[in-house]
């Protein structure tokens, strides 16, 4: 993706993109469109489309090796808890819809 590339896109978004960080965006993008490319290479015949991830995805019992991490291990050094989930702080706050 060139400079001139990234300036039509980020004027279609209505991003104000500083002249030097131009190239490092465009380096950016380009690695996003890289990796999507691959994507696309991807055999994904018989295989049913989803519209969500689940929650739980199946794991076949070959691939897991016995190794497990449970909800006590993983949250053993976490700072602050709430039964088995992470709290973290809030990243938005005060957000009006």
């Amino acid at each position: 993706m060139d400079r001139d590339e990234v300036r039509r896109i980020a004027t279609l978004a209505r991003l104000k993109i500083p002249d030097e960080r131009v190239p490092r965006m465009a380096a950016e993008l380009s690695a996003v469109l890289e990796f999507v490319a691959t994507l696309n290479r991807l055999d994904l015949r018989g295989l049913e489309p989803m519209t969500f991830a689940p929650a739980n995805p199946p794991l076949r019992e070959d691939e897991l090796d016995g190794r497990r991490l449970g909800a006590e291990i993983a949250l053993a050094g976490a700072p602050e808890r709430d039964a088995a989930f992470f709290l973290v702080p809030p990243i938005v706050e005060n957000v009006n819809p």
